[in-house]
C-alpha cells in the first residue's frame, strides 16, 4: 500500500520447506527458509538493502506457525470477478490489470458485480471444494500501483468511492469443505 516498488518482485513461498523465494527481474535475488534464524536473515538483508531508502529500522521476518498475516482474521480465499475488473476499467478510463487485485481465484462469465450478491451463501468449486462467502473486500491504496511497472498510477478506491459509493471489489470466501481446483474449474452457487 505504501511501497509501490515491493511490486518489482515475484515472492513463492513453498510450504513443505518454509522456503521463501524472491525474484527481481526474473531472477532470484533472495532465498531462506522461515524455520530458521539463518534463513529469516537471509530475507531480512535482501529487504534491508531492496528498501533501505524507505525503512524506519531493520525488517524483521516472523516464522508464526498456524497465524495468517491477512486483512481478516478469519482463513479466507479472495476472489474477484473478471466482469467487475473491467467495470472497473469503465470507472477509471483506463486498462486494469487483474492482478492489482491480488486474487486467490479469478472468476469469469459473471456479471459485473454478481460476487456481491453470494454474500452468506455457499459456492461449490470443482469436485468438492465449498466456500461460504463472508465478506466483501474493501480496496485500499495498494490496487492503484501497476503490477507490471510497480508505478502508482491509477486511483481505483477513490474511483470506486466517488461513482458507486463504496471502495470494493472482489468478495473473501472461507473454505468450508478443502478439495482441489484447476484452472477452468466451475463456480455453482
Amino acid at each position: 500500500m505504501r511501497n509501490e516498488r515491493l511490486a518489482q518482485l515475484r515472492a513463492r513461498f513453498e510450504e513443505a520447506s518454509h522456503t521463501l523465494a524472491i525474484e527481481l527481474e526474473g531472477q532470484e535475488a533472495a532465498r531462506g527458509d522461515l524455520r530458521t534464524a539463518a534463513g529469516r536473515a537471509t530475507i531480512e538483508r535482501f529487504f534491508a538493502g531492496f528498501c533501505a531508502d524507505e525503512l524506519r529500522g531493520a525488517p524483521r521476518v516472523l516464522h508464526a506457525p498456524g497465524f495468517s498475516f491477512s486483512d481478516v482474521a478469519r482463513k479466507v480465499v479472495s476472489i474477484v470477478n473478471l466482469a467487475s475488473v473491467t467495470a472497473v476499467e469503465s470507472l477509471v478510463g483506463k486498462a486494469v490489470h487483474p492482478l492489482r487485485f491480488r486474487a486467490n481465484l479469478y472468476v469469469s462469465g459473471w456479471p459485473a458485480w454478481r460476487e456481491f450478491e453470494l454474500l452468506g451463501r455457499q459456492i461449490a468449486i470443482g469436485k468438492d471444494a465449498q466456500l461460504k462467502i463472508v465478506k466483501r473486500i474493501v480496496r485500499c491504496a495498494a490496487i492503484d500501483v501497476d503490477p507490471e511497472t510497480a508505478i502508482r498510477d491509477l486511483s481505483i478506491p477513490h474511483a470506486l468511492m466517488r461513482s458507486l459509493g463504496h471502495a470494493d471489489c472482489g468478495v473473501y470466501g472461507e473454505v468450508v469443505r478443502g478439495g482441489e481446483i484447476a484452472v477452468g474449474d466451475e463456480l455453482r452457487a
